[in-house]
């Protein structure tokens, strides 16, 4: 059925994943696609136009994506546009959630009112796929959840909506390791109209353990039911680490032989960018552990507070659960506490939102523990930043992402000498303004002192995204937490390490060819360094 429409698809250098649930591996086999391609010099870029997530990133123009999205552009070897997620959903609430357009926040809607607001959604994630497609030979498009979610299908943008609406192929990824996977992708395919069944290419089944010849028989008769070929079954890959879409990932290490150090994070309602802490997951000698009860909190040598994105709510959470209660007691056995972010604000004295940003307005208490105050404004700050540790030559890099000023004694103390990259967009303008000023890059740069700590140095807060992930910095806290002799452990190292390792297991059951085939790009030949390649001659160096 499918394969009567191999070249006839409008934009058929656009390959579009779709999955029978959410989590059946959707972004980890768009990773693995990408990587495929990009490490042949073929110029590929990711795509979702609606995520729903309280991970995200920062991307070069200053906007907000979907943190799976930059982990793909990573995969790319590409820095994270907003083209790439123009439609990003936040929740801050169980019926409502903050909606970030093209980067940039535009308000709170509640589920209803947003469905109402789609169709005119569609217009800019095509808008934005249209672009992406000028620019590179291939672009790998993330759906999100299922296609067959009957109450969802109508005004749909993110799955076969959005394929209908540019006329791509799909394919359908299925989690074997679930169980039940020949009913998940049958029932799906079943409950698709004729025309977005005429679009399917083949099924993708993810994480399967053993001897595949023995999967054979099911993979027979779904072809037979379907007429759609099973592509490739995918092997279960253990210990792999790529940084979640949302969840909290639940991978924990094998080997806990050498941990030492006992880090506990608070995992209140809306914590978000819980990815700052897969460092501490994945370092030898660190036993990191996301706990939502304090009954079970049985001491730690540092608490680690993350972002939120309803900061008043978790920290009436925090203190209602007894959190707060077990936050005090732990400094005063000598315990050492970070907060990130929103958990930064909710070290303070006060949190204050008069405009309802994140929620009701009002005020809350804070814990106390920084002499500071916290006004959530509607001026969201979207930055990249590098600098260092103030004292020292230690670097720091990472993003802020936050809606909020903060003020008070806490903050004469700070821990970082910061510079902030200007937004892509501002530094242009103002280049085109001053073009006659030779010394141009210092527009592009504000320098400030950021974060703070308290008189006897337990306490550290910061709004800054990904201060663990830089070695020498993960080394200095570390220490400053109680770890004597410290194993450096570069985690932008092994987090490339693992895009290849997944990208090796995927190219093994998707050889590079049969992915060319699908994307409708001419086949390698034996002795091409270049891969696949398109009429449009796209190269990735190009692409930068």
């Amino acid at each position: 059925m499918s394969n009567q429409r191999v070249n006839e698809f409008r934009n058929q250098h656009t390959l579009m994943v779709q999955g029978t649930t959410s989590d059946a591996g959707k972004s980890i086999l768009v990773t693995a696609l990408c990587r495929i391609l990009a490490r042949k010099q073929i110029a590929v870029a990711p795509f979702k136009s609606q995520n729903m997530a309280l991970n995200s990133a920062v991307t070069a123009e200053g906007g907000e994506i979907g943190r799976a999205q930059a982990v793909q552009a990573e995969a790319c070897f590409l820095p994270p546009s907003v083209e790439m997620n123009p439609v990003l959903l936040k929740p801050n609430s169980d019926l409502g959630a903050q909606v970030i357009l093209n980067g940039k926040a535009i308000g709170n809607m509640q589920a209803t009112e947003y469905h109402h607001y789609k169709p005119e959604l569609l217009q800019e994630v095509v808008r934005s796929h249209r672009a992406l497609q000028d620019k590179y030979s291939a672009v790998i498009v993330e759906g999100a959840g299922s296609p067959a979610e009957i109450n969802l299908r109508e005004h749909d943008i993110a799955n076969m909506g959005f394929a209908e609406a540019i006329d791509c192929p799909v394919i359908i990824v299925a989690d074997i390791d679930r169980g039940g996977v020949f009913a998940h992708l049958y029932g799906t395919f079943e409950l698709l109209s004729d025309s977005e069944k005429a679009r399917i290419k083949g099924f993708v089944i993810n994480r399967f353990r053993g001897d595949v010849s023995l999967l054979q028989s099911g993979l027979d008769w779904l072809e037979q039911r379907t007429g759609v070929p099973v592509l490739a079954v995918i092997p279960y890959i253990t210990n792999l680490h790529i940084e979640a879409e949302d969840a909290v990932n639940s991978q924990q290490k094998t080997d806990t032989a050498y941990q030492q150090l006992k880090v506990v994070v608070p995992r209140y309602p809306r914590a978000s960018n819980h990815t700052d802490f897969d460092v501490l997951r994945m370092h030898p000698q660190v036993d990191c552990e996301f706990m939502p009860d304090p009954q079970q909190f049985n001491g730690a040598d540092l608490i680690v507070l993350p972002g939120s994105k309803n900061v008043r709510g978790d920290l009436e959470w925090l203190q209602q659960s007894g959190w707060a209660d077990a936050i005090k007691r732990h400094l005063r056995l000598g315990g050492k506490v970070i907060g990130v972010c929103g958990g930064y604000q909710m070290l303070g004295q006060w949190i204050h939102d008069p405009d309802a940003i994140e929620s009701s307005a009002g005020s809350t208490a804070g814990l106390g523990l920084l002499d500071m105050a916290t006004t959530l404004t509607d001026n969201k700050v979207l930055r990249n930043v590098t600098g260092q540790l103030l004292g020292s030559s230690i670097p720091v890099k990472g993003y802020e992402i936050h809606a909020g000023i903060s003020s008070g004694a806490a903050l004469d103390k700070p821990l970082f000498s910061i510079t902030a990259a200007v937004p892509e967009q501002q530094s242009n303008q103002l280049s085109n303004q001053l073009s006659e000023v030779e010394e141009q890059p210092e527009l592009a740069c504000e320098r400030f002192d950021e974060g703070a700590q308290n008189l006897d140095g337990t306490v550290l807060g910061s709004y800054i995204h990904g201060i663990f992930d830089e070695k020498d910095l993960l080394e200095h806290l570390l220490q400053w937490a109680g770890l004597g002799q410290v194993e450096q452990f570069d985690y932008l190292a092994f987090r490339e390490q693992q895009i290849e390792r997944l990208a090796d297991a995927v190219e093994d059951v998707m050889p590079l060819a049969s992915l060319c085939q699908l994307l409708a790009l001419s086949e390698p030949s034996q002795n091409s360094e270049q891969g696949c390649s398109s009429t449009e001659q796209h190269t990735t160096a190009g692409a930068l």
